[in-house]
């Protein structure tokens, strides 16, 4: 590996991640918190939990940040196989998309991401604090990652607020307690950040719709001419299709289907 590719915006980020995950734990143990209470009284079990649960958020921020989110393919497949993207083409009432980027014939619901390079299939949004996209095939873990980061956090916040003991003098406290406070501080801000994403991720989950269709619906070819969205097969279907892959199939036939029920009131 060149020297310079440490230096990557994906290193980096991850990195700092990383960092400040554990640097923010340290802090937490080290000031006179619950979790230093907790270990002082021989009670292990909630700081140990506290652990696991930091090392599990990190371990899937790093699955969802390094993972393929669901690339196109771009490389020539043998004649005889049959080809995963021509699985899930637009039906041939909408002219098919070729990426002015990729070159390829995108599939419904993929988009070409800049940052990245590629086309996503199901592409729902590029985050940079991931450095990577969230597609198909990562979305659950991030939704996943998003549960714990919450938990982790809420539980953060509570614990620095534990060790924040206002009755010093100002100066005093500043020096004793001003790391602590500012930890609390920024625990605040990312528990509010991670709060409204994982809200806003579990609404479009349920309507099976992603961040990009929901801001572009009026770009997108197979949206803006709808009432409504194609792919809602209503709540049950749309967690347990997103969740756990069932009921199976590909995008284009939950379109055609909408298509033949639109077209099918319209006659009525």
């Amino acid at each position: 590996m060149a020297p310079w590719a440490l230096l990557s915006p994906g290193v980096l980020v991850r990195t700092g991640h990383t960092v400040l995950t554990w640097g923010i734990t340290l802090v937490l143990f080290l000031h006179d918190t619950e979790l230093r209470q907790w270990e002082e009284q021989g009670e292990l079990l909630l700081p140990l939990t506290f652990l696991l649960l930091v090392l599990g958020s990190l371990l899937l921020y790093l699955a969802v940040s390094l993972m393929d989110p669901g690339y196109v393919n771009t490389q020539p497949q043998p004649q005889g196989e049959t080809k995963e993207e021509h699985t899930a083409m637009v039906p041939q009432a909408v002219a098919l998309r070729r990426c002015r980027f990729c070159l390829v014939l995108q599939p419904l619901r993929a988009r070409h991401c800049r940052d990245c390079r590629r086309c996503v299939r199901r592409y729902d949004h590029h985050c940079p604090w991931m450095e990577n996209c969230v597609g198909e095939r990562n979305h659950p873990l991030f939704v996943a990652y998003l549960v714990v980061q919450l938990a982790v956090l809420l539980w953060g916040l509570h614990l620095a607020w534990s060790g924040l003991h206002f009755f010093q003098p100002w100066g005093l406290w500043l020096r004793s307690t001003g790391l602590l406070f500012t930890t609390f501080l920024l625990l605040s801000l990312f528990s509010l950040v991670a709060g409204l994403l994982l809200a806003s991720h579990l609404y479009l989950v349920a309507s099976n719709t992603t961040t990009w269709e929901f801001i572009s619906s009026h770009r997108i070819t197979y949206l803006r001419q709808r009432p409504s969205n194609p792919f809602d097969r209503g709540l049950t279907r749309n967690l347990a299709h997103f969740f756990c892959g069932w009921p199976s199939g590909s995008w284009d036939t939950l379109w055609a289907e909408d298509e033949e029920e639109g077209g099918s009131s319209q006659d009525i």
